[in-house]
């Protein structure tokens, strides 16, 4: 898996990076399939951003999320990140167990 972080107007220090690599490995855990992650984090006036692309086989999860505060913005990311991760294994999941019609048995 490639982890690539990049700051916008803000220096990605050695603790900003364990912190996103801790978070996202939490998200990662739930999902074999992750080809690369990129992070964007950026500040705009009082507004901190963090922006993450998550490459899985067949679709590309993006999750942007504000606040007042890096790490808090970093945590929202986190959450949805992981939410919209397990709705995508629970759709892969679901989609490769269900009967087709025209190939299940008539009553």
């Amino acid at each position: 898996m490639n982890l690539n972080i990049t700051g916008r107007h803000v220096e990605v220090t050695p603790a900003i990076r364990d912190y996103v690599t801790s978070k996202l490995d939490r998200v990662i855990r739930h999902f074999d399939n992750v080809t690369s992650v990129a992070v964007i984090l950026s500040v705009e006036k009082l507004k901190q951003n963090a922006e993450v692309t998550l490459h899985v086989r067949g679709k590309d999860i993006f999750v942007e999320s504000d606040d007042a505060d890096l790490y808090a913005a970093i945590d929202a990311m986190a959450d949805k990140l992981d939410r919209q991760v397990q709705k995508y294994k629970q759709k892969q999941a679901d989609h490769n167990h269900e009967t087709i019609k025209h190939q299940a048995p008539e009553v």
